[in-house]
């Protein structure tokens, strides 16, 4: 582990208090995002990918809260911070691009009030130099005729340009760490893979330390540097993402792999998890995946296996019983 990482997030807890008991949605989880690199968060849905995220920027609503751990963004734990300082760092020192563009945007603002609006904000900048500014970023994120697309609202654009206006947004103030929510789930093959391509040329240029949340193994092997698997809101396994996708270590991780389609494999059926997520009141004592596993062993049910290095490397660890 490097010893000034951009953020450390360090046994995060969060816990909803639901009228069938306490569920913790995020179960201790701990990782390390170093400047420049990003990390893909995968696992299926309801895993607590998001509650992750939304935990990083303060943004858990009741019955949710965060009730234990750390999340320090350049050695100040965002956590700690009260309303007025956790806005400061939201849209400036952090970001985030939403999954679905159409819900996150102001449907009665333009887009570049919107971009400007956080520009003033957060730069200090002038209406004119701010209205220059959201230009520029528009321009930078590939939407043609930026100066007009400037004045257009949320619905006057497609799925992919509105996506375009949310990274540009998320951009427009240069932030060091940045949670990218799942972004190209809502849109079709082709324009996921102009935005991914616009979204790795634009980390790479601008230096970014990033959060990929994603529940797709082809995305995660594409943009993440290395990649942390959740399921029932605990760590799975982490590690290298082109390690942990070659060689998977944890059941769960090598199940998702399998039920995965190649290119130019011809199979008669695809592979399935078989069973399906336990609701929270059903999620066993140990293992959060011991109802699906098909390695599953008696101490996988009564206890939970402890994240434990492969070969003394603490960036490659797995929690299981029984690894492959």
């Amino acid at each position: 582990m490097t010893s000034n990482p951009v953020l450390k997030v360090d046994q995060l807890e969060t816990t909803f208090f639901l009228k069938s008991g306490p569920f913790k949605a995020v179960n201790r989880i701990s990782y390390e995002i170093n400047q420049g690199q990003t990390l893909g968060i995968v696992g299926e849905s309801g895993c607590g990918k998001s509650v992750t995220s939304f935990s990083l920027m303060k943004l858990i609503g009741a019955p949710g809260q965060i009730t234990y751990g750390t999340a320090k963004l350049n050695g100040v734990d965002l956590l700690q911070m009260n309303a007025a300082e956790i806005e400061d760092v939201r849209g400036g020192k952090m970001a985030m691009i939403f999954q679905e563009p159409m819900t996150a945007l102001n449907p009665v603002l333009t887009i570049g009030y919107q971009i400007s609006e956080q520009i003033i904000t957060h730069l200090k900048y002038s209406k004119s130099d701010a209205r220059d500014r959201a230009i520029e970023m528009l321009e930078l994120v590939g939407i043609p005729s930026a100066k007009d697309r400037y004045d257009s609202y949320p619905h006057q654009l497609s799925g992919g340009m509105r996506q375009r206006a949310m990274i540009a947004m998320a951009l427009s103030c240069n932030p060091q760490f940045l949670i990218a929510d799942e972004p190209t789930t809502a849109l079709d093959v082709t324009i996921q893979a102009q935005i991914l391509e616009l979204f790795q040329g634009l980390q790479e240029k601008l230096n970014m330390s990033v959060q990929f949340i994603t529940h797709d193994l082809g995305v995660i092997s594409e943009v993440s540097d290395n990649m942390l698997v959740m399921y029932g809101g605990q760590m799975c396994e982490t590690g290298n993402t082109q390690d942990v996708i070659n060689s998977p270590r944890h059941p769960y991780t090598a199940a998702l792999i399998q039920s995965r389609p190649k290119m130019g494999q011809k199979i008669s059926r695809l592979k399935t998890i078989e069973g399906s997520v336990p609701a929270p009141h059903e999620l066993p004592v140990g293992c959060p995946f011991a109802t699906r596993c098909t390695r599953v062993k008696t101490e996988c049910w009564t206890h939970k296996p402890p994240m434990t290095p492969i070969n003394n490397n603490p960036l490659r660890a797995v929690a299981c019983f029984n690894p492959f």
